[in-house]
């Protein structure tokens, strides 16, 4: 057997399985919060362009445009959190050909469901906005933003999904210099397409849409340029172009697992719907108040959010890897550095609440006293909520994912929402700050309960027969992954429906990045692993 190639010294991905855990997980995770920063101030320079130049009607028609956008994302997220998982398991096993084979499998299916909704969603554009009750002196402005938007669908879903995967392999910082791009473009091309300039033509509320369209269009090419040019260990040659067959046990697996990842966004929109309508009924003042909150809650969440994510990765490979002691301990690091970064920005906030607070609302506003009140209530919750989001992360590494949606779903509907209704007679508008905590503890108490005591390392990605099958030798497992992969060979050495294998837990949903929720191998290979 020839000796397999000693990995790259600069190679992008990066091996989780390996190494000190803090400081590798915040390496790890500083370009997926650099990059959450990135895509809010990219919304945030927008907004301005359409609804500072363009007038109310074009904020309006882009803000309801963008809700279907989310809906869509949220399907989008969650498929691709799927293949980020199965990629990071076949990572941390070793098992480059079976990451590849997701990869191609994952990539066909996403390629044909962005095509599908491209092609529905161009000529129901009106219909759509019609239906979520968009106004009339705004509706053919929104018609007109979200046909391109929908045009440019595929490319902002390949994108989405590429980095995925590319997190799942390791790699943070290649999603991060390529979102870097698609920001700048967006942020530059606005202004040109919205008012021309030259042979340019002054498109309006459709130049901010089809700037979307080139930025991310110019960036997915780039990207796929870079991933060939560098030899990127997951790029598919021309030799290998068999592994976009689809299989079918990858797609059900996408399907099964992802959907319901994506669902939980649409419960949190939901969620956050009922939360505004109640705040709404306490007048201007108090719905001014919480949503200069809400624009600070944005930016405090992402630590948590990048943290999680992070966690999600480097555990899947371990769990990939059977290092259930490594998997423990990023949780455990997981949790520590979130309480530092998370609890330190609220320490900040909390102190400077007046100042930052005045960002968002106008000098000598009555909201301001409101802003402040409310946020010394409900700024607490995010630290339990990076604490959900870390263990929720871990948990669903190894395909476990209904425990934290059941979570989510009782955090959020049977807690918050009862709650801030519940108790307005008796605290009025402060029963719906209290909700925040409240819930909030109530989902980090029962994800700590579920991760000390729940079968969520018994969940798996591959079926125990499979895995167990292909169990092999250090030595064999360096050679696969320094060996080109042989396509049509990978395609026959199984059925179709062997490969990758429904989870031992029914699907459900990752933690989400808005607000509080949101293969485990043999006892003898476990063992050995520790």
């Amino acid at each position: 057997m020839p000796a397999p190639a000693k990995p790259s010294a600069k190679s992008p991905t990066r091996d989780l399985t390996q190494g000190p855990i803090a400081s590798t997980l915040m390496v790890f995770s500083l370009p997926i919060l650099a990059g959450n920063v990135l895509q809010s101030l990219n919304g945030s320079v927008n907004a301005v362009w359409v609804g500072g130049h363009l007038g109310e009607a074009a904020l309006t028609a882009t803000a309801n445009a963008n809700n279907v956008m989310f809906a869509l994302i949220g399907a989008v997220f969650g498929i691709s959190m799927a293949s980020n998982i199965l990629v990071a398991q076949a990572m941390g096993a070793k098992k480059l050909g079976q990451a590849k084979r997701v990869l191609g499998s994952s990539a066909t299916f996403f390629g044909f469901v962005s095509l599908l909704i491209a092609l529905l969603g161009v000529p129901l554009s009106r219909k759509l906005m019609q239906w979520m009750g968009t106004p009339e002196e705004a509706l053919h402005l929104a018609e007109a933003y979200l046909q391109i938007i929908f045009m440019a669908i595929p490319l902002l879903f390949m994108f989405t999904f590429v980095t995925a995967v590319l997190r799942g392999a390791g790699d943070t910082k290649t999603p991060f210099w390529f979102l870097l791009i698609v920001v700048a473009l967006d942020m530059a091309l606005n202004p040109l397409f919205i008012f021309g300039w030259g042979p340019v033509p002054a498109l309006g509320i459709k130049g901010s849409a089809v700037a979307t369209l080139i930025a991310n269009g110019l960036s997915f090419a780039a990207l796929l340029i870079w991933l060939r040019t560098r030899r990127h260990p997951l790029w598919i040659g021309r030799r290998q172009l068999g592994l976009f067959k689809p299989d079918l046990a990858i797609i059900r697996t996408l399907i099964t697992k992802g959907l319901p990842m994506g669902v939980q966004l649409v419960m949190i929109s939901m969620a956050m719907i009922a939360m505004i309508s109640m705040v709404n009924a306490y007048g201007v003042t108090t719905a001014s108040a919480y949503s200069a909150a809400l624009q600070l809650w944005t930016y405090v969440q992402m630590p948590a959010m990048a943290i999680g994510a992070a966690c999600s990765t480097m555990a899947a490979q371990n769990v990939g890897a059977g290092l259930w002691k490594r998997v423990d301990a990023t949780a455990r690091a997981g949790m520590l550095v979130n309480v530092l970064l998370t609890g330190g920005l609220i320490a900040l906030i909390v102190l400077l609440d007046r100042f930052v607070l005045g960002w968002f609302l106008p000098l000598g506003s009555p909201s301001l006293e409101v802003a402040r009140h409310l946020n010394h209530i409900a700024i607490g919750s995010f630290l339990f909520f990076g604490v959900t989001f870390v263990l929720s992360g871990v948990v669903r590494s190894t395909g476990a994912v209904m425990p934290p949606l059941i979570i989510l779903a009782i955090a959020m509907w049977g807690i918050r929402v009862p709650v801030a209704k519940g108790l307005q007679g008796a605290l009025g508008a402060d029963a719906i700050w209290w909700s925040f905590p409240i819930s909030s503890l109530a989902s980090v108490l029962m994800i700590l309960a579920y991760y000390r005591w729940g079968n969520w390392r018994k969940a798996r990605m591959l079926p125990a027969a499979v895995a167990k099958a292909e169990e092999q030798t250090p030595e064999q497992e360096d050679a696969e992954a320094a060996t080109p992969v042989d396509s049509n060979a990978l395609l026959a050495q199984s059925g179709p429906c062997e490969r990758i294998a429904m989870p031992a837990e029914v699907a459900g949903l990752p933690p989400c990045p808005v607000a509080t929720q949101a293969a485990a191998a043999e006892a003898t290979a476990s063992d050995r692993s520790q």
